[in-house]
């Protein structure tokens, strides 16, 4: 058991010996002078018996004396509490956590529009996503991650109508001509293209691009797959669909269990909406809506006038789909921030279908992502900043070596860190020269900081580390405090669905290891067993902290 779990067990258990009171006490880590420990439940019992508070912390410290905690009051009635050199080892050693064992997760994230590049917004999510994942499946859950992509619709039909004007009609034999190495950028610029070309008030363009949309919908229906037209789609959403693998791979997250276009939900969504229309969806103005504004919420239509489905019900679809292929207990998505209020329709549209299904999902999102002084990112395309920009922009900080492999590695890691170390929600100013920086708080310094310490193991050769009794020095046992917090960081990291604790607390442990190691000599010392044994416990935990984060360390920096 987590270590502060136990001590809040047992501070709980104290005061039924001796108030005879039940109560949820708080536990909290103090500042080092003050202990290992402290709480206020003493002014908590305090108020409810009306009586001393200070009396009340002199009797429940006077119990947990006898579990072996030693304890003292200070203040109006506070509990420092100092647990053992055992315990506090037992906990340092401990880094594992079972917060969801047995449970079923799905986790959706990335979902790039097909027809379009990725943006820095998708990177960010996808390497978000990959974290999450790692961390609920190590507390102990069956994780299912999901990709869902736009590859019918309105964008889908702009990039088609400019992919068709580009090469002179539906010829798909005069896609052959496309080099492997532009295919994303020619069918990026055809959606930008087709994208101008329907606001441009061409009421021509416009129902053409219509036209468009219509048809590769009855395409999808009639499964049609052979037609010129249908050759062209086809051959382009496979491009598409190549390009986010390769960027995936490219970025070492883990493999996804699978990927759900929109075409693939839309008739379910579809099905849902026509057997519930007339109890959660009504008739309005020749739509099919879903009338929020009863739940708090606001009117968002899930069949157009022209009889075509919206995003809202391809949502609602694939809801159901990943009920039924993964029969998931939970459900994570992450999305930018500026689909909260539209998700929060259609989720509540799903529970008004199946009561209940709403309470097991949970919607996460991110803000925008700046870079530099505040401005965009330039980009290639001078309209938005792609996934590959921002990759590149890093690497090119990081610089190159005669190494490759651990290049890559030191540039993913900062990266990902650089992502990963802000509170998911708020907007992150980027700067790819810090993130790849050895000073402060980045991936690299991390990097480092776990080179530097399995230097020190393999430095000490056949030393052994200690079999002896656990009982630490002073600055010993800093680190070892420090690190035995990393099991009570992880689950609240976990239950949170945050990386940015978990990325606080390795670059603080990181600190805290440097400042043991310039006072406290290592290799030559008469402790040598002892510290050796500290010291290859912090490489364990800095690793493993990493590894969830889906950070690699290469063997020499």
């Amino acid at each position: 058991m987590e270590l502060k779990k136990k001590l809040t067990e047992k501070i709980n258990h104290a005061v039924r010996l001796a108030f005879d009171l039940e109560v949820d006490a708080v536990v909290t880590v103090p500042e080092t002078q003050f202990g290992d420990f402290a709480t206020n439940v003493a002014l908590q019992v305090a108020g409810k018996l009306g009586i001393n508070p200070w009396e009340v912390a002199e009797r429940i410290s006077g119990e947990l004396a006898k579990e072996g905690f030693d304890s003292d009051v200070a203040g109006p009635g506070f509990i420092n509490i100092r647990v053992g050199d055992q315990d506090l080892w037992e906990a340092a050693t401990a880094r594992t956590v079972t917060l969801f064992e047995g449970l079923s997760y799905v986790v959706e994230y990335s979902c790039p529009n097909y027809f379009k590049e990725l943006h820095a917004g998708h990177l960010y999510q996808t390497l978000y996503g990959n974290a999450i994942a790692r961390m609920i499946e190590s507390a102990g859950a069956t994780v299912y991650r999901t990709n869902f992509g736009a590859d019918v619709g309105l964008s889908a039909a702009r990039a088609l109508w400019g992919i068709i004007n580009h090469i002179g009609g539906e010829a798909p034999d005069s896609l052959a001509a496309i080099p492997e190495s532009e295919r994303t950028r020619f069918i990026a610029t055809s959606y930008v293209q087709g994208a101008k070309a329907d606001t441009s008030e061409d009421d021509a363009v416009s129902a053409a691009i219509m036209a468009i949309n219509k048809r590769i919908y009855a395409m999808h229906v009639a499964g049609d797959t052979v037609s010129p037209f249908a050759q062209i789609y086809f051959t382009c959403r496979q491009w598409c669909r190549e390009y986010f693998e390769a960027l995936y791979r490219e970025l070492e997250v883990d493999e996804f269990q699978k990927f759900y276009p929109e075409s693939a939900t839309e008739a379910r969504g579809r099905r849902e909406v026509e057997e519930h229309r007339g109890d959660v969806f009504v008739d309005s103005q020749g739509a099919v809506v879903y009338e929020g504004e009863k739940d708090g919420l606001h009117t968002r239509v899930f069949m157009t006038k022209e009889g075509l489905p919206t995003y809202e019900t391809k949502d609602l679809g694939l809801i159901f789909t990943e009920l039924e292929d993964f029969s998931f207990d939970r459900r994570v998505l992450i999305t930018g921030k500026e689909q909260t209020e539209y998700m929060k329709v259609v989720w509540q549209a799903a529970d008004r279908i199946s009561p209940g299904i709403k309470a097991k999902m949970h919607h996460l999102t991110n803000g925008l992502i700046r870079f530099g002084d505040g401005k965009k990112m330039s980009s290639r395309t001078g309209n938005v900043t792609t996934a590959m920009d921002v990759i590149h922009a890093v690497r090119d900080a990081a610089g190159i070596s005669d190494d490759l492999v651990r290049d890559k590695q030191i540039y993913l890691g900062a990266l990902k860190y650089e992502f990963l170390k802000y509170k998911l929600g708020g907007d992150i100013a980027f700067d790819p020269e810090s993130s790849v920086s050895l000073q402060g708080n980045s991936g690299p310094y991390l990097q480092y900081a776990l080179v530097r310490a399995k230097s020190i193991v393999s430095k000490a050769g056949s030393t052994r580390a200690s079999d002896n009794p656990v009982q630490f020095e002073k600055g010993e046992r800093a680190l070892v405090r420090k690190l035995s917090h990393y099991q009570m960081v992880l689950e609240e990291a976990t239950r949170s669905y945050e990386t940015h604790t978990l990325c606080t607390y390795l670059y603080e442990l990181a600190v805290e290891f440097n400042m043991f190691y310039e006072k406290n000599r290592i290799i030559g010392d008469e402790r040598v067993a002892e510290r050796l044994r500290i010291v290859r416990a912090y490489t364990e935990t800095l690793q493993s902290g990493l590894e969830l984060l889906g950070i690699q360390t290469p063997e020499k920096m």
